[in-house]
C-alpha cells in the first residue's frame, strides 16, 4: 500500500521590523526654536514640519541641528503629536517628536532649554499648542 502523501505547512514568517524613518532638521532662529519646542511632553520634543504622514508611537530617527551650534543631535524618538494637512489655524502640517528617556534626550532637551531660556515659559502661538 502506498502512503498518502503528507500535507505540510509552512508558518508565514513574520514582517521584518521596519526601520525609523530618518529626519532631518536645522533651526536657523530662536523664535523657530520656540515654535517648534514641545516642553509639555515629559521628555519634551520637537514639531517637524513635514508633508509624510505618520501615526502616533511611530519610532523617528531625527537629526537636529540648532542655531549655529555646529554639533548635529541625533534623537531616537516617537511621534507624539500629528499636525495633517489642512489643519486649522493656519497650523503647518507635520509631527512632534518625543524625546528619549535616555542621556541622548537628556541632553537635548536640556541644550533647547539653555538656549530658550525663560522663552520657554512664554505664552505666545506655537506650531503644537
Amino acid at each position: 500500500m502506498a502512503e498518502s502523501p503528507k500535507e505540510t505547512s509552512v508558518a508565514p514568517s513574520a514582517p521584518a521590523p521596519s526601520r525609523p524613518s530618518v529626519l532631518s532638521l536645522a533651526i536657523k532662529e530662536k523664535s523657530a526654536l520656540y515654535s517648534a519646542y514641545m516642553p509639555f511632553l515629559k521628555n519634551g520634543g520637537i514639531f517637524v514640519p513635514t508633508n509624510k504622514s505618520y501615526r502616533l508611537g511611530e519610532e523617528i530617527y531625527l537629526i537636529l541641528t540648532l542655531l549655529d551650534d555646529p554639533s548635529k543631535y541625533p534623537i531616537a524618538g516617537k511621534v507624539a503629536w500629528v499636525t495633517p494637512a489642512g489643519a486649522g489655524n493656519n497650523k503647518s502640517q507635520g509631527i512632534g517628536v518625543h524625546f528619549p528617556n535616555d542621556d541622548s534626550g537628556i541632553r537635548i532637551k536640556s541644550r533647547v532649554e539653555e538656549v530658550l531660556g525663560a522663552t520657554v515659559r512664554s505664552s505666545r502661538a506655537t506650531h503644537t499648542l
